[in-house]
């Protein structure tokens, strides 16, 4: 199971207020949410954007290596890159494989704020 390590973290980018409307947040949970959507969407899960997303559940079953933490790393970079480029500037990945946990803590800078912040994802 994935969980979101960031205690301040919220919902994804689209919220109900507590007037039970539709509420779009903003500023750093409105990234810190796109940043998680991306992570744990999977390529082809959304039909007019097939190639969005990161895919982590994919890795859920694969043995917990070198090569699962290189490959985690190249495609949380890639995929942030691509859909978050003009947001954030991505200061490091960093994954971490235990025997049955797999922990990604990510880096980056507000391009807009230009502070920076981090996510911290535990799989296992």
């Amino acid at each position: 199971m994935f969980t979101n390590q960031n205690k301040t973290a919220p919902g994804f980018p689209f919220g109900v207020d507590v007037r039970g409307r539709i509420a779009a947040q903003g500023g750093d949970a409105a990234v810190r949410a796109k940043i998680v959507q991306i992570l744990f969407t999977s390529p082809g899960e959304r039909v007019h954007v097939p190639d969005f997303g990161c895919g982590l559940y994919r890795l859920v079953f694969e043995p917990l290596d070198e090569t699962l933490r290189t490959y985690t790393e190249f495609i949380i970079r890639q995929s942030l890159l691509r859909w978050m480029g003009d947001e954030i500037n991505v200061e490091s990945v960093n994954v971490e494989t235990t025997n049955d946990e797999l922990i990604i803590e990510l880096v980056y800078v507000n391009q807009h704020t230009l502070r920076q912040d981090a996510v911290r994802i535990r799989a296992g």
